[in-house]
């Protein structure tokens, strides 16, 4: 091995070490691990320069500053509220309706304030039919997160797996290319939450109500000690805070907040509808979606020319559009896109593919996909989305190459395999949000999500090869 190639391969390790580790923030192990290939030579800064500004960086940063216009008018709060008016006589069913508009959302906005906004709208849906708040808010957090697979947009990971692809030489997928596949991993795990795992979680709505302040309090020392072991995902500082139970909430969101305050979900919903601004909000992000979808404009310019747009039109004040730009993901998608490049510069990308190619090539390639998928799936339970997406990138590349096959059903297995861990409560915010509000134990998320990893597995080896053919 070459000196490049070994400090590369001991970076990624020490990264991937102290992520799992937990006690430093991962934007910040991101970057000290970048820091250290520029310094070693390993990597040029003319190409970390290009890692924080690439398409990804950008386009996420017009979305958050959008989708963030678009949450402080009102208008996402208010859709819910007559969501849920429209489906109230029909009981149980609508509040699975609910949760499925929900999950249609989310394959535009960020999930995060979708649940934050439609958890307490659920729980108070249940409990109204006398059932368990448990039955639905955990499929809540999963919708949502399957919606994600809708469309390039849907999260972050699929726009990095799309940035790293066209990095490698590989077209660039559009707006709507991977609905097909998101639709059909979406409505098959939403299946499975409706028919199998949502049963599992019942329990009568009034021994839950009893039991649910001696669960919070037991369960928020429990996730104090596994978030200080691990960090799964960025987070604001204020649900950082949140997560560790240091602070109480206020109405802005952005501080003292104690983990599991049910006051926090109701804040979002008390923000009233500004009609003018939610309208413009709401055009300006139409628009987005339109002339990326028609080809007009890349995603990045359009999502960047609507976040200005918005600021000139005064909708969002520029300081409103700092907050929402969540610079503690950008900056850890960056630092890993730095990581990722010398996995791939020096040669340790190919070198893994061959290694993986020894295991799977008397398969042929679809053999070769399935276990591709299993392994960033099971990558994607210890690592956040954006890491697994860096590392494993580069491999389906080179992966496909070396079975002489096309690359893109690879690549898309990196963005479903990457959103689809489910089987721990720390896997995304969304599932931290409803773990302390419907006081869930760490093993109902085992006992529901590792099925639907499985259940998730099967629909994407039978959908991406009708979609993504060899």
């Amino acid at each position: 091995m070459t000196f490049d190639q070994i400090a590369a391969l001991v970076v990624l390790a020490a990264v991937v070490g102290v992520l799992i580790h937990g006690r430093i923030r991962p934007d910040v192990v991101a970057l000290s691990g970048a820091a250290v290939l520029l310094i070693l030579g390993v990597v040029r800064p003319g190409e970390v320069q290009g890692a924080f500004a690439s398409p990804a960086i950008i386009a996420l940063a017009g979305l958050f500053v959008i989708a963030y216009a678009i949450e402080l008018s009102g208008l996402l709060a208010w859709l819910i509220q007559r969501a849920t008016r429209l489906t109230q006589r029909l009981g149980a069913r609508g509040i699975w309706l609910v949760i499925g508009l929900c999950g249609s959302v989310g394959g535009f906005l960020n999930n995060t304030p979708v649940v934050v906004l439609a958890a307490p709208v659920v729980r108070d849906m249940a409990l109204s039919l006398n059932l368990s708040p448990k039955r639905f808010l955990m499929p809540l957090s999963y919708v949502v997160v399957m919606g994600g697979l809708l469309t390039l947009i849907g999260t972050s990971t699929n726009l990095l797996v799309n940035d790293m692809a066209r990095n490698a030489g590989q077209p660039v997928f559009g707006l709507f290319e991977i609905t097909g596949v998101g639709l059909s991993i979406a409505l098959t795990g939403a299946a499975y939450l409706y028919l199998v795992g949502g049963r599992q979680l019942d329990r009568p709505a009034r021994v839950e109500e009893v039991s649910m302040e001696r669960r919070r309090r037991a369960e928020a020392r429990a996730q104090a000690r596994a978030a200080r072991r691990r960090w799964r995902f960025p987070a604001p500082d204020w649900l950082e805070r949140l997560r560790l139970g240091e602070a109480r909430a206020t109405p802005d969101g952005s501080g003292d907040g104690v983990l599991g305050d049910i006051d926090l979900y109701e804040k979002g919903a008390e923000r009233p509808l500004q009609l003018g601004r939610a309208l413009t909000s709401l055009a300006v992000f139409v628009a987005v979606i339109l002339a990326a979808a028609l080809n007009i404009a890349p995603i990045a310019a359009a999502a960047f020319a609507g976040a200005v747009l918005l600021i000139l039109a005064r909708v969002i004040t520029a300081e409103e559009a700092y907050a929402g730009l969540r610079p503690e993901i950008l900056l850890l998608i960056a630092g890993m896109v730095v990581v990722g490049m010398a996995i791939e510069v020096t040669g340790l990308a190919q070198a893994g593919a061959q290694a993986l190619i020894g295991v799977v090539e008397p398969l042929g390639p679809m053999g070769a996909l399935i276990i591709f998928y299993g392994v960033t799936l099971f990558a994607t339970e210890l690592l956040s989305n954006a890491t697994v997406a860096v590392l494993i990138t580069p491999i389906a590349v080179a992966l496909a190459q070396a079975l002489g096959v096309d690359a893109r059903p690879f690549l898309v297995a990196v963005m479903m395999a990457a959103s689809a861990a489910f089987a721990t409560p720390f896997g995304y915010q969304t599932n931290v949000l409803v773990f302390q509000m419907a006081g869930y134990s760490y093993m109902d998320f085992v006992r529901v999500g590792a099925p639907l990893n499985l259940v998730t597995w099967v629909a994407a080896m039978v959908a991406i090869p009708i979609f993504f053919p060899f």
